[in-house]
This record gives structure tokens, C-alpha cells and sequence, in this order.
């Protein structure tokens, strides 16, 4: 509690701290649009095979002018078992006869069918470009499309590795605005590649500045904060999270175009690497990495913009010493994340966080990345599902106090996994039914999201805290990464991807007996 008192001196929810978090809130809010961005840039519209008849321009319009467009599509491909033209199979010849038939025979021959050898016809009514039409991600190809998304998930997943360790060498302030720069190159880049292994490459990259960006920016936020205002602290870095899941549906509904979305969501962050050269870098790590000069700079700055004018005498180098002596001694030894493993009761809290972050990770994510499974308007679904999820956000701050952080997260957990398990059982044809219940897990989910966090960081001792972030975001990617997608491009049905949702969410709440 040493660097507490210091905090108390300077002023532990002030302006600067208002500042601090103004500033950050915009990166947090675009890096939600990073991440759920394959929403609309790979979504999938409608297609069906490439006919000669129909779609090659130098047939005469005479040799076909006295058939409809949907006649000749009728002899050209076959129906599905909803009568509607098969997205991944026309006839091999043109079935004339089918001009003819009133009514179904049941001894008619199955006339012979094949792939889409000359490509595909789409649909651009609501997506004139996406990765799928631009390089043909569907039928046989349709999974590349999920590898685009797992990539991006294994590229935080990497970050959240690496980043603990950058952060605590360098800084966290210097780490986050490189990852800014990074991110800014390796977004706007991916809006002009040629291929699609370059654009996954990117998209990998991106998400390994991504995730380190979100992490050094709340921890620029919480390690200048009392701890009483660590959990108001958190629940507004998350409801930028909400915003910017609402913004990017504004975005994806102004620029349908792939490559244009991609590169408005991208360029913001050359303003925020700008903007990043006024956050202060941690008073606490400039003070344990036997940087003390720099540490009292950064105190009394914050001092002056808070207005604690008297503090100025406490702030003194012999102070400074005297009030850190226990946390500089401390910090002379060296951590790794195997020190979260070491001692019996750290290491059975840490696995059981790590879970229960897991849990949380999968069916937010499981839910959020295929808006296309729940109707056509996935712009509207966006932003209601980001409307929610902000709503939701406050409601840990409220609960945690009356029924403690324990009880809170097993119930959030509980709800989350009720609404997935009943939403299994809905037929595919009430489809208001199935996002009001898809809306309901996200939502619970959301709020689960930001109350982990606060337990997170009140259960890990300082010290460790960046290890165990780390692995806290290794844990929410492999989750993430995880997460079943619910339209199989090989027809496994979505009832089996919701029912593993909700096994692993049910399962989680039942086994976290973490102190409170």
C-alpha cells in the first residue's frame, strides 16, 4: 500500500485521472472495431454458381431474350430443400425439360450436378466487396474465412505472451504508443494487399498490437488510480469497448466496401499515436525500474493538474524513498509468470481465473463473430448488441458491493449459459426470439467481463499483476480462438456449436470457489 499513500498525496481520482482515461477511451473503443471487424468485412452474401447462359456477356440478348432471367437460373441450378438456387452446384447441361414440368415426378432421374468450376455470382445489395467475394471464401473454401478470424484471435493471443514482458521492461506508456504505430502500418495496409496469406498476415500483426494496446492503456489507467476507483476506472474502459462495438456498425453501414471500412478503422490510430505523447507513463514503474528522478516528475505533474498544491513537500526524494523502501526492495527480485505457480493457494486461484476467463471469452465471442447466424441485418445487430452490452456494463459496480465479487460473477456466468442452452432449443424460424436470447447472453456476458476484471486485479498481488494479465488475455484468446462458429460451411447444424457454449459456461461458474 506504500505507492497508495503517494497516490493519496497527489490525488487518486482527480482531473488528471479524467484526463487520462479521456484519452485512452478512444483506443479502446476503435480496438473493439479491430477486432469484431471481419463482421462485415468477410461477411458472406448471398451467391450461386456462374451459368454461361446467364452471366457471360457476349451471349446475344436474341439467343435467350425470350426467357427470364429466373427461368434461365430454374434450367442452370438446382433447388435446395428450400427451393432456392444451391449456393455450391449447377447441372453439368442445361435440364430444358424442367420448363415443362407442373409437378414433382418421383421417377425422374436426379439430373447431374457440379461444383462451381467458373466461379461465382454474389449478391452486393448490401455488401459490394467483402474478403469472401474478393477472393472467394465460400462452399469448399467457406472455412478460410474462420482461419481469417482465428488468425487475428492467435495474434492477441501472441501479444498477451509477449506484451506483460515488453511492458514491464520498457514501460507502458512507450509500449502502447509503438503498438499504436504499428497498429496504424499494419491496419491500412491490410486495405491494399493483393493476396489473401498477405492479409491474414496483417490481420495476425494487428492482433498482436491490439490486444497490447487494450492491456498497457488499463494499466496506464488503474496503476494512477485509488483502489476504490479501480472498479469505475475499469467498467468506463469497458464500455468503450460497448461504444465502439456501436460505432463500428455505424461505420460498417456508411462504407460497405471492405477495403474503405478497413481503412477508416485503421487510420484513427495514427491520431491516437499522436495524441498517446500526453498520457503520463506510471508513476509506480518509473519507480521500481530505478527510475526515481523521472517517478517524482511524473507525481508532482499529477499533483499540479489535480490541483493538490500542498503535496509538494512530501514529494521529495528522501520521501519518495522512505514511503517505496518495501516496494523497491520487493521489486529487485525478478517475476515470471511461474511465480503465479509457485506458492499452493496463489497457483489454485490463478488456474481457476484463468478458467473462469476462458469461460467468460468463449460464448461472448461464440455469439459476437457470427452476427450473419442470427438474420441478414447484422448492421442493426451490431449496434443493438453494442447498446446492451453498454447498459450492462455499470450494473458489476452496483451488484458487487451488495452480494461481493464472488456471487456476482457465478450468477452473471449462470445467466449467460441459461440463454445460450435455451436458445439451442429455438427453431431457426423465430428469429426475434433467438437474438432477444443471443442478446440477453451478450449482455450477461459483458457485465461478467468487466466484474472479472475488478476480481482479477484485487486477487493478484501487485508485483504479479502484469504477469497475470498476460495470461489472463492468453486465456480470453484461446477462448476466443475457441469459440464454435455457428454457421459450419460443412453443415454441422448450430445447435451442437450452442450446446458447447453452454457446457463451458455452465461448467465455469460451478467451479470457481475463488475468495471474494
Amino acid at each position: 500500500m506504500a505507492f497508495q499513500e503517494l497516490l493519496d498525496q497527489v490525488g487518486g481520482l482527480g482531473k488528471f485521472q479524467v484526463l487520462q482515461i479521456v484519452l485512452i477511451f478512444p483506443f479502446a473503443m476503435m480496438i473493439i472495431c479491430q477486432i469484431l471487424l471481419e463482421n462485415f468485412t468477410a461477411a458472406i452474401p448471398g451467391h450461386r454458381c456462374w451459368v454461361h447462359i446467364l452471366d457471360n456477356d457476349t451471349v446475344s440478348d436474341n439467343d435467350t431474350g425470350i426467357l427470364s432471367p429466373d427461368t434461365l437460373l430454374r434450367i442452370s441450378i438446382p433447388l435446395d430443400s428450400d427451393l432456392r438456387p444451391e449456393k455450391c452446384h449447377r447441372f453439368i447441361h442445361l435440364q430444358w425439360q424442367l420448363l415443362h414440368l407442373n409437378g414433382t415426378f418421383t421417377n425422374m432421374t436426379e439430373p447431374d450436378k457440379e461444383t462451381c468450376l467458373d466461379g461465382w455470382v454474389y449478391d452486393k445489395s448490401s455488401f459490394p466487396s467483402t474478403i469472401v467475394t474478393e477472393w472467394d471464401l465460400v462452399c469448399n473454401y467457406q472455412s478460410q474465412k474462420s482461419i481469417v478470424q482465428s488468425l487475428f484471435m492467435a495474434g492477441m493471443l501472441v501479444g498477451g505472451l509477449i506484451g506483460g514482458h515488453l511492458s514491464d521492461r520498457f514501460g507502458r506508456k512507450l509500449i502502447l504508443r509503438w503498438c499504436l504505430l504499428q497498429l496504424t502500418i499494419f491496419g491500412t495496409s491490410a486495405a491494399f494487399v493483393p493476396s489473401f496469406l498477405i492479409y491474414c498476415s496483417l490481420r495476425f500483426l494487428s492482433g498482436c498490437s491490439s490486444i497490447i494496446i487494450l492491456t498497457n492503456g488499463i494499466m496506464l489507467i488503474i496503476e494512477w488510480v485509488r483502489p476504490p476507483s479501480k472498479v469505475l476506472a475499469i467498467t468506463l474502459i469497458f464500455c468503450a469497448l460497448s461504444v465502439g462495438q456501436i460505432v463500428l456498425g455505424g461505420l460498417a453501414f456508411v462504407f460497405r466496401e471492405w477495403r474503405t471500412l478497413q481503412l477508416v478503422v485503421s487510420v484513427p490510430f495514427l491520431v491516437f499515436f499522436l495524441s498517446s505523447r500526453w498520457l503520463v507513463e506510471s508513476a509506480r514503474w518509473l519507480i521500481v525500474n530505478n527510475k526515481p528522478e523521472e517517478g517524482l516528475k511524473a507525481l508532482r505533474k499529477v499533483a499540479r493538474i489535480n490541483g493538490m498544491w500542498n503535496a509538494g513537500d512530501a514529494l521529495t526524494m528522501e520521501g519518495l524513498r522512505s514511503i517505496m523502501q518495501d516496494e523497491l526492495e520487493a521489486a529487485q527480485i525478478k517475476t515470471t509468470e511461474l511465480d503465479l505457480f509457485r506458492i499452493p493457494s496463489l497457483r489454485k486461484r490463478t488456474c481457476l481465473l484463468l478458467f473462469v476467463r476462458f469461460g467468460i471469452t468463449l460464448p461472448f465471442y461464440g455469439i459476437m463473430i457470427n452476427l450473419q447466424h442470427f438474420g441478414s441485418n447484422i448492421f442493426l445487430f451490431q449496434v443493438v448488441f453494442g447498446a446492451l452490452t453498454a447498459i450492462v456494463r455499470g450494473l458489476p459496480l452496483l451488484v458487487q458491493n451488495h452480494m461481493g465479487r464472488r456471487t456476482t460473477q457465478t450468477l452473471f456466468m449462470f445467466l449467460v449459459g441459461l440463454s445460450v442452452l435455451v436458445n439451442t432449443f429455438v427453431p431457426q424460424e423465430m428469429q426475434t426470439l433467438r437474438v432477444a436470447l443471443a442478446g440477453m447472453g451478450i449482455s450477461f456476458a459483458a457485465a461478467s467481463f468487466t466484474g472479472f476484471s475488478v476480481h482479477l486485479l484485487e486477487l493478484i498481488p501487485t508485483i504479479l499483476r502484469a504477469r497475470a494479465l498476460g495470461l489472463d488475455t492468453v486465456a480470453g484468446r484461446c477462448g476466443a480462438t475457441s469459440s464454435p462458429p455457428l454457421d459450419d460451411p460443412n453443415g454441422v447444424s448450430s445447435h451442437i456449436a450452442l450446446d458447447h457454449l453452454w457446457s463451458l459456461s455452465h461448467h465455469c461458474w460451478s467451479c470457481c470457489p475463488l475468495p471474494t
